[in-house]
């Protein structure tokens, strides 16, 4: 088996992985502006999941394409001078109504996953995207560093929508 089929299977088996308990149906907050979501976000929070086990210093870029969006995703394992991981994905809105749901393809197709715009902040600079069922979640910013008192009404946010805070890991940032 070639390195990208097993890293391909990996992938399909972390995101067909049976439910965890207390997972849920995540549902938008309100209708997102996609040219807001463009750019670079850093990773703030998470909640764990194998693909980024030991990744720090963790970013997502957002580009516009004719089909939806190009989203290179990255992280330097095991501390921000380690190796640098990078998985790239096409995304593409699944509900045009609020523009916060969001299918994903990587691997040149062979997985997806569904996810949900949460919140979006870009008064504040952060937004919250969960995996449609509940299972993951992410804290992004636009920022490398989030000030700690925005970081702490992000965190009171992800609380009130329904998410354990205490299952939330935060990796270093970028430097």
């Amino acid at each position: 088996m070639t390195l990208r089929l097993a890293i391909a299977a990996f992938a399909a088996a972390l995101t067909f992985a049976p439910v965890a308990a207390g997972a849920m149906t995540v549902e938008p907050t309100g209708r997102i502006e996609l040219s807001k979501m463009m750019g670079r976000w850093y990773e703030v929070a998470r909640v764990p999941n194998q693909l980024q086990n030991g990744c720090t210093a963790g970013a997502s870029d957002w580009t516009a394409q004719a089909s939806g969006f190009a989203v290179v995703q990255t992280c330097k394992k095991e501390g921000p001078s380690g190796q640098l991981k990078v998985w790239k994905a096409k995304a593409t809105v699944a509900d045009p109504r609020t523009n916060a749901k969001i299918k994903m393809s990587f691997f040149g197709g062979v997985v997806s996953q569904d996810y949900v715009v949460v919140e979006h902040r870009p008064e504040q600079g952060w937004l919250v995207l969960a995996t449609a069922n509940g299972k993951y979640l992410w804290l992004m910013s636009q920022r490398p560093v989030l000030p700690a008192a925005v970081k702490s009404q992000a965190i009171s946010r992800i609380r009130q929508l329904g998410f354990d805070v205490g299952r939330l890991e935060f990796p270093l940032p970028r430097s």
